[in-house]
């Protein structure tokens, strides 16, 4: 079963329970499946794996947004959102996780300092892709290189 025919069958089991959270994170992801399709990308499980993680981001930082402005309200609505598109994600790794394979990269290419940050992150961002947010192996990455 492909991703877009998980996502009907799971957004009929949603209408059926009355789960309107879930509905509309699921719709979301109908939407973003429906409109590569039409892209010149094509709607391959690659391509769906960047726009669902492209979309959890997004969520994050409006509910973020939302939280400065003391908008708790349209917070929660973009966190459940979040939370029911992460479900399609494979899991992610932890932090420990995400060092050893920096380390062992840094190791692989012969990095040994903070000018050498474009040729670890070439290859970590490959290795990570889908499994790692972009933004904690960036950190941990310049965290390494400085030590």
């Amino acid at each position: 079963m492909n991703l877009e025919e998980q996502i009907n069958a799971d957004i009929k089991a949603a209408m059926l329970a009355k789960d309107s959270a879930k509905l509309e994170g699921l719709r979301a992801i109908k939407s973003a499946i429906l409109l590569m399709k039409t892209s010149a990308e094509g709607n391959t499980p690659d391509a769906e794996l960047k726009a669902l993680q492209k979309m959890v981001k997004q969520r994050r930082e409006t509910a973020e947004l939302y939280k400065t402005q003391q908008r708790e309200d349209l917070a929660a609505v973009e966190l459940a959102q979040a939370s029911v598109i992460e479900a399609y994600l494979p899991k992610q790794m932890s932090e420990d996780e995400i060092k050893t394979a920096v380390s062992e990269v840094i190791k692989q290419v012969g990095a040994s300092g903070p000018g050498d940050l474009g040729k670890v992150m070439g290859v970590i961002t490959k290795q990570l892709a889908g499994k790692a947010d972009g933004k904690t192996v960036s950190m941990m990455v310049k965290q390494l290189l400085s030590n």
